[in-house]
C-alpha cells in the first residue's frame, strides 16, 4: 500500500475511535449505566482494532518480503536455466557467474569461474559486445551474437554477456555472398596478328584449343560461358568460384600460354573481372578491369571492386601490333583538335627525360608546321634533358618562344586551348598539375603500363604499352600529319634521342615498328652521332656511377645499390648504374635507391626475368616490365631498402 493511502487509513481509524468515545460521553447525561457500558465496548473494540491494525501491518511487510524473495529466487532460477548462454564478467573479463547453457554449449572443460572469457573465446571484443548490435563470434562450429549489459556501482564494473545463436543467419548470409554474381570478360591478345599468317586448318585448330580451354575452365568453376566474338568471351561465376580462381592466381593464363601458334608465338589472354555489385555494376567493373589489363600490356588479369584493383600475371612482354590503323585514326583525331584550338600546350612528366622532352618537341614542331601557336611546358632547371634543350636553342631561332615554364603556361592557357600530355598518363606526376586541372581539353600519348590513377577526362587517350617510347608513338603519329609531319633535323633528333633512351640504344623493348620509326627520323635528317652525344656524362658523374655499382649487394638475384650522399646528377646517374648492374652474372633485376629532396627514390631495371613494374607498384610507383621507378616521401634510406626487400619477397611469393 502506498504511503499516502496508509496514512489516510490510520487517520480514519483514529477518527472513528474518537467519535465512539465522544458518543459514549454524551449518553452519560441520560443513562450512566448505558454510558459506561458503551465506553467499555468502545475501548474493547478499539483495542481489537489497534491490535489487528498492528498485526496486519506486520503481515503486509512479511508478505512483501516473501514475495520479493520468491521473485529473486525465480529470477536467478530463470537466468540460470535460460535457454541461451549467459555469463557475468568483471572489469578484467574474468567470469564471476555463469548459467547452465554456457556450460553446455561453450565451456565444457570444468568450472569456468575465474577464467578470462577471452582465453575461452579469443576473438571476443568486450567493447564491441557493449555496442548496440553486439558482436558476432564463432565458437564450436556455431556463430553467436554477443551482447553486453554494463553495470557499474561503487567502482565495481560487471558485464552480463548474452550469447544469441545466429548460426542459421550467418550461414544464410555467407551463402548469399558466395552466390553473388561476378562478371569476367576474356579477350585473346592480338588475335588478328597471331592468326593472320597461318593456314586455315591451323587457325581452326588454335581456335578449338582456345574454346576447349575456356570450356574446361567453366566446367571446373560451374559458371556460364558465352562467346561474344571470335576473340572474346563473357563468363559469369559465383563469388565463391571467382574467389577460388583468384586464390589460384588465374591458372588459365598459364594454360593459355601452352597453346603455341606457328611454333614461335604463344596465346595470351587478358581478363577483366568485376565483383562486389549487382550484374550491371559487375559488368561495368569488368569492362574497366579489362581495359586496365590491356593497358598494362595484356597477358594478365585485373580484378576490380568498388574501391580498388588487383592484378595477376603479366609475366610476358606485350605483343607488338602490326597494323597502324588505330594510329592513323588517332592522328586524324588529334589534328582535328589542334585545328579547333587557339593554342596548344605540350608537357610531359616531372623531371622530364629525353623521351618526355623529345616527344614533346617532335610533336610541337608538327603543330607549328600546321600554323598553330604551340609551347612545350618544362621546368628548364629541373629536368634530365638539358643537353637536348641546349641543342635545340642553338639550332632553332624560335626556341625562345618554344619552351615556357609551368607558371607561364598556367597564366596563358584559355578554355579554347589544347593540352597534350606525353610520356605519362599518371595525373599525379605531370609537369604541372595546375595546368592539367585548368585545361578543358586534354590529349594523352603514353606507352607506360596503365596505372589505376590514370587521366580519365582525356578527349583522346592514345595508350600503347607495347611501344618502346612516347617518341616512337609521336613519330608514328606525325607521319599521318601530311606535310606538317616533315620534321627538321633538331625535331627528328629529339624524337630519336627519346627512342634511344628507352630502348637502351635499340637493345630493350624494340620491335619492327621501333626500327621503322627510327628509319623515318633518319630520313628526316637525324644525326645519330649528335644524338649519341646527348648521352655523354661528365667525369664526376662517371665516378659516382662507379661508386654506386661498387656498393651494390645481391639479394634473391636482385642487385641493390644505395646512396645517401648528395650527387649533382643523381637522377641520371642512378638509372645508368642500374643498367650497369644488369651486367653482373646471376642478376635478374637491379635497383638503385637514393635520397632526393627528402624523398626516397627508386630506379629499377631488368632484362625481362623479373617484372620490376610490379615490384615498384608495391611501393607506389610504376613503369614497364623492364624499367620502372618509385618515390616515397618521408622515408629514410634504410627504411626504403627494407621496403624494397619486402616488395621483392612479396613478388617472389606471388609468382612461385
Amino acid at each position: 500500500m502506498k504511503g499516502k493511502k496508509w496514512l489516510l487509513f490510520q487517520v480514519t481509524g483514529a477518527a472513528l475511535i474518537f467519535t465512539a468515545f465522544c458518543s459514549a460521553a454524551i449518553i452519560i447525561k441520560d443513562s450512566e449505566l448505558l454510558s459506561w457500558t458503551m465506553l467499555f465496548v468502545t475501548a474493547i473494540v478499539s483495542f481489537v482494532f489497534i491490535m489487528q491494525f498492528v498485526i496486519a501491518q506486520k503481515n503486509i511487510h512479511k508478505y512483501i518480503a516473501e514475495v520479493d524473495e520468491q521473485i529473486n529466487n525465480t529470477e536467478r532460477e530463470t537466468i540460470y536455466n535460460f535457454p541461451a548462454p549467459t555469463i557475468i564478467v568483471d572489469e578484467n573479463g574474468k567470469i564471476v557467474w555463469f548459467n547452465k547453457r554456457f556450460m553446455e554449449y561453450i565451456y565444457e572443460s570444468g568450472d569456468p569461474f575465474g577464467v578470462n572469457i577471452q582465453s575461452v573465446i579469443p576473438e571476443l571484443d568486450l567493447e564491441k559486445a557493449a555496442m548496440r548490435n553486439g558482436t558476432i563470434i564463432e565458437c564450436k562450429e556455431k556463430y553467436y551474437r554477443v551482447c553486453a549489459s554494463v553495470n557499474k556501482k561503487d567502482e565495481i564494473e560487471l558485464r552480463m554477456l548474452y550469447f544469441e545463436d545466429v548460426t542459421d543467419y550467418v550461414i544464410l548470409e555467407q551463402e548469399y555472398k558466395n552466390t553473388r554474381p561476378a562478371v569476367m570478360l576474356v579477350t585473346l591478345d592480338n588475335y588478328e596478328d597471331l592468326l593472320q599468317s597461318i593456314k586455315e586448318s591451323d587457325k581452326a585448330r588454335i581456335l578449338i584449343q582456345i574454346e576447349k580451354l575456356m570450356e574446361s575452365f567453366i566446367e571446373e568453376n560451374a559458371g556460364v560461358l558465352r562467346k561474344t566474338a571470335a576473340d572474346k568471351f563473357l563468363v559469369i561465376l559465383e563469388e565463391q568460384k571467382i574467389s577460388s580462381v583468384i586464390e589460384n592466381r588465374f591458372k588459365i593464363l598459364d594454360n593459355a600460354r601452352q597453346i603455341v601458334v606457328d611454333d614461335k608465338m604463344t596465346v595470351t589472354l587478358s581478363i577483366g573481372v568485376g565483383r562486389g555489385g549487382n550484374l550491371i555494376e559487375s559488368e561495368d567493373f569488368a569492362k574497366q578491369a579489362l581495359d586496365m589489363a590491356l593497358g598494362r600490356g595484356g597477358d594478365q588479369a585485373a580484378v576490380k571492386t568498388e574501391n580498388d584493383y588487383q592484378f595477376f600475371g603479366g609475366v610476358s612482354k606485350g605483343i607488338e601490333k602490326q597494323t597502324k590503323v588505330k594510329t592513323r585514326m588517332i592522328a586524324k583525331g588529334i589534328m582535328g583538335l589542334i585545328e579547333e584550338s587557339t593554342a596548344v600546350y605540350i608537357m610531359g612528366h616531372r623531371f622530364g627525360d629525353l623521351d618526355s622532352i623529345g616527344s614533346a618537341v617532335g610533336l610541337a614542331e608538327a603543330v607549328r608546321n600546321m600554323g598553330k601557336a604551340v609551347s612545350v611546358v618544362v621546368n628548364a632547371e629541373d629536368n634530365l634533358a638539358i643537353p637536348l634543350i641546349d641543342r635545340i636553342n642553338e639550332m632553332d631561332e624560335n626556341a625562345e618562344t618554344l619552351f615556357i615554364t609551368p607558371d607561364e603556361a598556367v597564366a596563358e592557357i584559355t578554355p579554347t586551348s589544347l593540352l597534350v600530355i606525353v610520356d605519362t598518363h599518371n595525373q599525379d606526376i605531370v609537369e604541372s598539375p595546375e595546368l592539367y586541372q585548368k585545361a578543358k581539353q586534354v590529349v594523352v600519348i603514353d606507352h607506360h603500363r596503365k596505372m589505376t590513377n590514370y587521366i580519365e577526362n582525356a578527349v583522346i587517350f592514345h595508350h600503347e604499352p607495347y611501344a618502346s617510347s612516347a617518341s616512337e608513338m609521336v613519330t608514328e603519329l606525325v607521319q599521318y600529319f601530311g606535310d606538317a609531319g616533315k620534321l627538321s633535323q633538331y625535331g627528328a633528333e629529339a624524337l630519336l634521342s627519346g627512342i634511344m633512351l628507352d630502348t637502351k640504344s635499340f637493345v630493350m623493348r624494340t620491335g619492327v615498328r621501333t626500327f621503322e620509326a627510327a628509319a623515318y627520323l633518319r630520313k628526316m635528317g637525324a644525326d645519330t652521332v649528335a644524338v649519341r652525344s646527348l648521352f655523354a656524362n661528365s667525369m664526376e658523374s662517371y665516378h659516382e656511377k662507379t661508386k654506386l655499382v661498387a656498393s651494390a649487394e645481391v639479394y634473391e638475384r636482385c642487385a641493390i645499390a644505395t646512396n645517401d650522399t648528395p650527387i649533382e646528377n643523381i637522377k641520371v646517374v642512378a638509372p645508368q648504374a642500374a643498367d650497369e648492374l644488369l651486367g653482373i652474372a646471376g642478376v635478374d633485376a637491379a635497383f638503385v635507391i637514393y635520397m632526393n629532396n627528402g624523398m626516397a627514390c627508386f630506379s629499377a631495371r631488368s632484362l625481362g626475368a623479373m617484372n620490376v613494374q610490379i615490384v615498384m607498384e608495391k611501393l607506389g610507383g610504376g613503369g614497364h616490365q623492364t624499367m620502372a621507378g618509385a618515390q616515397i616521401e618521408g622515408m629514410k634510406l634504410s627504411e626504403a631498402k627494407d621496403a624494397l626487400i619486402n616488395a621483392i619477397d612479396q613478388h617472389r611469393k606471388e609468382i612461385s
